[in-house]
């Protein structure tokens, strides 16, 4: 497929618009912007906080940057024609097609910069999603200067679990990684450790460094769609969210208040004192990848309704209902598709996560189709998508996830 250059006029509004974003609701501060003046190809690879980071990003740059994003979001809205002129490119989260590949080399080729997300997902609990282990090969293959854009403060800006913006600072940093040739030149490892310090990320530390206030910060209403389980009688789906700043287990009794930082107190002194969101939903997962260890045999199973894109609605809509189970091998999906029955096996191993909205849906892909899940019970969505987390680890993939809270989250100054 050929190069599809920027419409410079489109460009400079969608900049323009998110100029005001960025600057009223992210607050945007620039630390580093070291691509602006730079000429010829290269790739910028961005960590992913917020579904809006790329509010951040487009004004950086003085010269049209073509930006992939997921095919799920350029589908399921009603400006695709724009987004043609914006030359962005789709794709599938967490597969990349021959045909992905060749149109993002294309742009390298014209000598044309490029933006990609390669966690491809932003965070439930502040946490990075691990970087998929083709990314660097990748990199080494588009064959172009790597620059990096950090963003942090995000987040909290937009928190995946919440509705609505939550005005208050963030900062970027745009500095260069590795020019064309020390990229030839660096091992495999070395580019993996560099692009993972780079890119991996603890919200909720780095907000300890920078102590930034965000608008109604103390409101966690949502997160215990997150936080299902509770970390002092270890019961699940018995977490509720009671005047706006306190979960609680309904179980036993256990809570935590956020503050105006939204960090967690255990104002009681019953339980564990959790002063992160990310160690809780660490605490979380490792008790449930423990379970999933001793149980080779694990399944999970839940009714749901089935949605897919409606191409001529640029929307997700109903098209059956079933069951969606989930076992190491991957998912089957079955019911009535379309008027159909249908029965779908679909592998995971190589799929470090899913797209997904807590308490709401999950996304499963197959091929080009896409299939929207909301089972009936939304507060396993979260169970789900921490189970093919970890099925992804056990399949013998690094454990990247534990490698994100080791990481540099040095913010630069």
């Amino acid at each position: 497929m050929e190069y599809r250059k920027p419409n410079i006029l489109c460009y400079r509004l969608a900049q323009l618009i998110c100029w005001f974003v960025a600057a009223f609701i992210f607050r945007r501060r620039i630390l580093r912007s070291e691509i602006r003046g730079v000429k010829g190809p290269f790739v910028v690879i961005a960590n992913h906080q917020a579904a809006y980071d790329f509010v951040n990003l487009i004004g950086i740059a003085d010269r049209p940057m073509s930006f992939v994003i997921s095919n799920s979001f350029y589908n399921s809205l009603p400006i695709t024609g724009f987004f043609d002129l914006l030359g962005v490119i789709p794709k599938q989260q967490f597969q990349t097609t021959p045909k992905d590949m060749r149109r993002m080399k294309r742009v390298i080729e014209h000598g044309q910069p490029l933006v990609i997300y390669p966690a491809g997902l932003m965070c439930e609990d502040g946490l990075s999603t691990p970087i998929p282990d083709a990314t660097c090969k990748f990199l080494k293959w588009l064959d172009a200067d790597i620059y990096v854009a950090r963003t942090a403060g995000t987040y909290f800006a937009m928190p995946k679990w919440s509705k609505g913006f939550r005005p208050g600072r963030t900062d970027i940093d745009v500095y260069k990684l590795f020019d064309r040739q020390q990229l030839a030149d660096i091992s495999m490892e070395e580019l993996e450790q560099a692009v993972n310090n780079a890119l991996l990320y603890d919200a909720y530390r780095e907000q300890e460094n920078l102590q930034v206030l965000y608008a109604n910060n103390q409101n966690i209403e949502g997160l215990e769609q997150v936080l299902y389980m509770c970390p002092h009688c270890l019961s699940e789906f018995t977490m509720a969210v009671k005047q706006q700043d306190t979960i609680y287990c309904k179980n036993c009794g256990y809570e935590l208040q956020s503050d105006r930082y939204a960090f967690l107190h255990n104002r009681r002194g019953v339980g564990p004192a959790l002063r992160y969101v990310s160690d809780w939903s660490q605490l979380i997962y490792g008790r449930l990848k423990e379970k999933l260890q001793r149980d080779g045999e694990a399944c999970l199973t839940a009714n749901t309704t089935i949605h897919m894109i409606d191409y001529t609605k640029h929307r997700f809509v109903e098209v059956g209902q079933g069951t969606v189970s989930l076992t190491r091998s991957g998912f089957v999906l079955s019911g009535d598709i379309n008027g159909r029955p249908t029965e779908l096996n679909i592998p995971i191993a190589n799929i470090p996560s899913l797209p997904f909205s807590p308490g709401k849906y999950f996304e499963i892909q197959q091929g080009s189709n896409i299939y929207r899940c909301r089972p009936e019970d939304g507060r396993l969505v979260m169970k789900f998508i921490n189970m093919v987390k970890i099925f992804y680890e056990l399949s013998g993939r690094r454990e990247k996830r534990k490698a994100a809270a080791q990481a540099n989250h040095t913010v630069h100054a």
